[in-house]
């Protein structure tokens, strides 16, 4: 790619300023205008302080009836170099990149994985949890997809009843059916998914059904809207999720049970 040197432009120091155009404290002195007395005294007098305007302006100055002609508004003589002003716009905005190194190579494309996502808000119905392995919603089904494999495996269907395997005393857990899931997250092999009646659903990867499953809020606007999962300052896990009943809520990743929950002020 061309690149282009300050050199090129040292014609404004050469040619369009005087040095003698400058006092010792950097300011402009500018030239005395040369009139005609003779010559101006043929105008009328409403056209006298135009005529001064013009006359004294500068040589370095350019005036919107010279730009509108065709000279620069800087005053930069661009026909005089080696680029035009387009030319050197383009290249000084322009980031060279190294080209050369491949990032990502093409592998392969498939349409057999049709993911289902009713709503264009709801953007975290898809995770990929390593380069060959994606985790997504497909009606209501949570689907693994192997790009090893070529081929996808339910994970947990959520139409039919969920009944949860731990039983804790006192984990307010309970039986879902024909969840239909609003927001999910897949880490540290643990699946988390939210529904638009405010469920909430917990599986572990490893083990069959869900661990822990229940129904955050009896609001009437009460979808969850988004779930995650986390490890705190002191590296317990967290499942962390949050309603529309303004209602943030932390529980334990291992036991599931209530660990904090918040109110958040906000205005819709």
């Amino acid at each position: 790619m061309e690149r282009f040197e300050n050199d090129d432009l040292q014609y404004v120091v050469d040619d369009y300023y005087d040095v003698n155009d400058f006092n010792n404290d950097g300011a402009v002195v500018e030239p005395e205008p040369q009139r005609d007395a003779a010559g101006l005294e043929s105008f009328d007098s409403d056209f006298e302080d135009d005529i001064e305007s013009v006359m004294s302006k500068p040589k370095t100055d350019t005036s919107a009836e010279e730009a509108r002609n065709g000279k620069d508004i800087q005053g930069i003589p661009w026909e005089r170099l080696n680029f035009t002003r387009e030319r050197y716009r383009q290249t000084r905005e322009c980031l060279q990149v190294e080209k050369g190194k491949a990032f990502y190579d093409f592998q392969f494309n498939t349409r057999l994985v049709k993911s289902t996502i009713v709503h264009f808000q709801l953007r975290n119905l898809l995770w990929a949890t390593s380069k060959h392995d994606v985790y997504l919603m497909e009606n209501y089904s949570v689907m693994h997809w192997s790009s090893l494999l070529h081929k996808g495996e339910e994970v947990l269907n959520v139409a039919k009843p969920i009944v949860p395997n731990l039983k804790h005393p006192g984990l307010l857990s309970q039986q879902l059916s024909r969840v239909q899931i609003s927001t999910m997250v897949v880490k540290e092999n643990l699946m988390v998914a939210g529904g638009f009646q405010g469920e909430l659903i917990c599986k572990y990867l490893n083990q069959s059904g869900a661990a822990f499953c229940t129904k955050l809020t009896t609001d009437d606007n009460a979808i969850t809207n988004s779930v995650d999962v986390y490890n705190n300052p002191s590296g317990a896990m967290r499942v962390m999720a949050a309603n529309n009943d303004a209602k943030i809520r932390i529980f334990d990743a291992e036991t599931f049970a209530s660990i904090n929950r918040y109110s958040v002020v906000c205005s819709f």
